[in-house]
């Protein structure tokens, strides 16, 4: 197959070039959005794929410099899971230096003619608003309450009786619609409502995730862990009562601690230098607040692969907990529920080793038929972890995506 990437001046809607059956991975108006899936495969596949990738004879001196092919993957939950990476026709990036590129994979050349890559361009930002429609909705558990409960509880006498140190335990809801989801719809509530969060749309999982497992670009390596959680109630003195309570909590310190531990010390073997901030500081999204620790540094030369730091990095503690294969043990013959991609990873990658992904939390499963969509929340188990308080902060994570689906 044959690619060429070209420059773009005419103004763009990353919301829109995804649509409804498009994919999507952006922060802050930065990152990147694809339609015509021409090729799904596992990552060790997509590797040999973008690898093997050539540059078009349609393309400009000029281009060459320009971005490669990515491609937009999820990661599951559980290790040794097969990844799922796509490989779009088409990608649309806007970058954080303010530049725009467009990006065509194709088996033709005829399709990567100046006038070709022109109509294609006009026609992927045609797309417009979704008109607004009502629907009806009904919301329900699946994971039972009580045994939430006795699973939290089962977590925490887990760890205090030293067979853990962390255990995160999650619950899951569902959406049932009368009529189908409408996901372009979603994706526009999430920006209005999370845009500084990861927003995805990436084969049947959208969401808007505030944490960042881990970005390479060239030798930087940047990470921002999120462990503990406290609610806003929109309320501006209330919130910073909230958040100082967050900080001066040694239940949250001490389940943020193991998180950090993990992540620097799965980083630092690739890294020539590692840095990280002193204390946590408070991360706000609209619904909750987190204590969050950025992480930077420079890898080795020649760096790591961004997906070698996602393997090694996936699940973290704060979605899985600690020792990672104990706690991944205590969850799978506890928890009861199959977390497929949620608590994993999602973002993208390319053939240079560049990429970024964030974890796969604050998100929905949508059904094939779009009539409904599985939820999950979970919070950190420790000693000192209360069942019913951890309930409440599933309840909070779970206004995430509730308010983007049931609106009225």
């Amino acid at each position: 197959m044959i690619y060429r990437t070209i420059t773009v001046s005419t103004d763009f809607d990353l919301n829109a070039v995804c649509g409804g059956d498009g994919v999507l991975f952006v922060k802050s108006g930065f990152g990147s959005a694809g339609r015509n899936e021409i090729i799904r495969t596992n990552s060790d596949a997509m590797h040999a794929v973008l690898s093997e990738l050539t540059l078009s004879r349609h393309s400009q001196p000029t281009e060459s410099n320009l971005a490669t092919p990515i491609a937009f993957g999820l990661v599951p939950f559980l290790p040794k899971t097969p990844s799922v990476f796509l490989l779009m026709g088409l990608t649309l990036t806007k970058h954080p230096d303010g530049s725009a590129t467009m990006t065509v994979v194709s088996d033709s050349e005829d399709d990567l003619t100046d006038e070709s890559l022109r109509t294609l361009l006009e026609s992927s930002n045609d797309s417009r608003p979704p008109r607004p429609s009502s629907n009806s909705y009904r919301v329900s558990p699946v994971m039972p309450v009580g045994r939430y409960l006795d699973t939290v509880t089962a977590a925490r006498d887990a760890v205090r009786a030293g067979l853990l140190r962390k255990a995160v335990i999650a619950r899951d809801i569902e959406v049932h619609a009368d009529d189908p989801i409408d996901t372009h719809a979603v994706l526009l509530r999430l920006r209005a409502l999370f845009g500084s969060s990861y927003r995805y749309c990436i084969n049947n999982m959208i969401g808007a995730s505030p944490e960042l497992l881990v970005e390479v670009t060239g030798r930087t390596v940047r990470s921002h862990p999120l462990a503990g959680t406290a609610p806003r109630s929109g309320d501006a003195e209330t919130d910073a009562a909230l958040a100082e309570a967050l900080i001066a909590s040694t239940k949250d310190q001490l389940e943020h601690r193991v998180v950090i531990d993990m992540v620097h010390d799965t980083l630092l073997p690739h890294c020539s230098y590692l840095d990280w901030e002193a204390e946590p500081s408070i991360v706000t999204v609209a619904n909750v607040q987190h204590l969050g620790t950025a992480i930077e540094g420079a890898l080795h030369d020649p760096p790591a692969h961004v997906f070698t730091l996602v393997q090694a990095l996936c699940p973290t503690p704060a979605l899985g907990g600690f020792p990672s294969s104990d706690a991944i043990d205590f969850i799978s013959e506890h928890e009861e529920m199959d977390r497929n991609f949620y608590g994993g990873a999602v973002g993208w990658m390319n053939r240079d080793g560049d990429g970024c992904f964030a974890v796969t939390i604050r998100c929905a499963e949508l059904s094939s038929d779009r009539r409904s969509a599985r939820l999950f929340a979970g919070g950190g188990i420790v000693a000192d972890s209360n069942p019913y308080s951890e309930l409440a902060e599933t309840q909070a994570k779970f206004q995430a995506m509730l308010s983007a689906i049931v609106r009225p």
